[in-house]
């Protein structure tokens, strides 16, 4: 989690910006967003000239080629306020736009990256703001991932209407652990209709390096897939599909499919032509938080299942964009597994009788606190279109590493993630545990029994333990022993006052 001196650097940042004249919240976040960017191209940089200096070799891959060393954030910080302004607004930021470029010189087409900065703007307001805000984001590490992500967090959790749009991200520690249940492999195509940041996409790039590095750079065919065709992500908001771009190309994908679409929308959803069918691992935090007119929404998710709630579209929505044998991990909030109106029992009937649901993880309701409170779980199915629900496995995640009030203070000692990933491993063994144990295994027919309810509580068996009590006679002697203790210290105290 964020530490508390970087939130008071961020919001002193914050409110440079602000009083320098950046006065819509969004345009305060897009234009840290270019910053941090700017600067940690330049620490990749040197991380690629100290590797070049241990090896004896040239960079591989430069970032700055020659001639552009003024560009580097090390250089033009280190200038007198009106020159670093005119470098930043006249050479780096038109070089940041262009980054990718070559690709379209090379015939490839260019990458989105490059797509999406096309309409990118420098808004500093004057040189001395922007010499105020470099000098101070010079004292933030960029280095470690988790620094950057938990940055956008803090700096989206400061929007006052992100509950309401959705525009928050979602905890790392809770993105990898969903990541880490599904296991990206190199050969799977993985999208998120509701990219936002790109968290999710992020999270599972990082998880093939590590358990898949030889078999994704193997060669330079492998290597183009992994950059150009393994992830996929749509937002409707451009500043999203910015920054998620961004976020993206820092952490080593290429040229990923980041694309404007509101995925939900008729003509525009990914549910229609060519991407129905084409994801093998589907990610996603969808928007939960409203609804669509009928009118507006695409017809083929309404066949699914008709309803105006975002949730069960989305889920309908990932149905359609999943391959054969595709598998999804996915936020939703409770309500989704207990909904008592048709169009909830109708998909929570598809998703056990038609494909194959595999888990429900239920979530504390503070895992989203700051932001909201809401209680959510994360669904685990596979797309089949023949059923194959045979168990569903739940559990009950009671603390997830961090206090789960407002502060969201660290506790490494208070975590169910590493339980959850070790039983989910191990599934074959959950079997035989009992209802009152965090996680447990029902079988399809009891869910249908129930009328499709998903809920934990309505599986779980809760354990009373017996209280035994003293008998009413030894319990109202000692009270009046109490009652004659009372008086006689009354009495002395009267004495004493006599």
């Amino acid at each position: 989690m964020i530490t508390g001196e970087i939130k008071s650097k961020i919001d002193s940042i914050w409110n440079t910006m602000w009083s320098g004249g950046i006065s819509n919240p969004m345009s305060v976040i897009e234009q840290l967003t270019y910053l941090l960017f700017i600067k940690r191209l330049d620490e990749l940089h040197t991380l690629k000239e100290r590797k070049a200096a241990r090896t004896g070799k040239p960079i591989e891959e430069p970032i700055f080629g020659p001639g552009q060393d003024g560009l580097r954030w090390s250089r033009f910080k280190e200038t007198a306020p009106e020159q670093m302004f005119a470098t930043v607004r006249d050479e780096v930021f038109p070089f940041i736009k262009t980054l990718g470029s070559q690709r379209e010189d090379d015939g490839q087409g260019g990458s989105t990256y490059t797509h999406h900065m096309r309409d990118a703007l420098f808004m500093m307001p004057a040189p001395r703001v922007l010499a105020n805000v470099v000098d101070q984001l010079d004292d933030i590490d960029m280095a470690d991932a988790d620094t950057r992500g938990d940055l956008y967090e803090y700096m989206l959790g400061k929007i006052a209407s992100a509950g309401q749009n959705g525009q928050f991200r979602t905890p790392r520690h809770i993105i990898n652990l969903m990541v880490d249940m599904t296991a990206p492999t190199p050969l799977d195509v993985i999208c998120d209709p509701a990219c936002g940041t790109a968290g999710f996409l992020i999270a599972a790039s990082e998880s093939l390096r590590t358990h898949h590095g030889d078999a994704i750079y193997r060669n330079a065919k492998a290597r183009r897939r992994f950059n150009d065709h393994t992830f996929h992500g749509y937002d409707f908001d451009s500043t999203m599909l910015r920054i998620g771009s961004m976020n993206m190309l820092l952490h080593g994908v290429e040229n990923p499919d980041i694309r404007y679409r509101d995925s939900l929308a008729e003509g525009a959803s990914g549910a229609t032509g060519d991407d129905a069918g084409k994801y093998s691992l589907i990610l996603a935090n969808p928007p939960f938080a409203g609804s669509l007119d009928y009118e507006s929404t695409a017809k083929d998710l309404q066949r699914i299942v008709k309803t105006k709630k975002t949730e069960l579209l989305f889920l309908a929505l990932f149905l359609r964009l999943m391959q054969t044998g595709g598998r999804a991990a996915v936020i939703v909030p409770d309500g989704v597994l207990f909904g008592s109106s048709n169009a909830h029992k109708t998909l929570r009937t598809l998703l056990v009788e038609e494909q194959k649901l595999d888990a429900i993880v239920s979530m504390p309701s503070g895992v989203f606190k700051p932001y909201a409170g809401v209680s959510t779980a994360i669904l685990f199915f596979t797309r089949t279109d023949s059923g194959g629900t045979d168990t569903v496995w739940f559990y009950d995640m009671r603390a997830d590493g961090f206090s789960l009030d407002d502060k969201r203070a660290p506790q490494p000692d208070k975590s169910d993630l590493p339980d959850i990933l070790a039983r989910w491993r191990n599934r074959e063994a959950e079997a035989d545990r009992p209802r009152t144990a965090q996680s447990f295994c029902v079988p399809k027919a009891e869910i249908a029994a129930n009328d499709y309810d998903l809920s934990i509580s309505r599986y779980k068996e809760v354990e009373y333990e017996a209280i035994a009590y003293d008998p009413p006679q030894v319990i109202l002697a000692r009270l009046a022993e109490l009652e004659a203790e009372i008086t006689d210290g009354q009495r002395a105290l009267e004495g004493m006052l006599a």
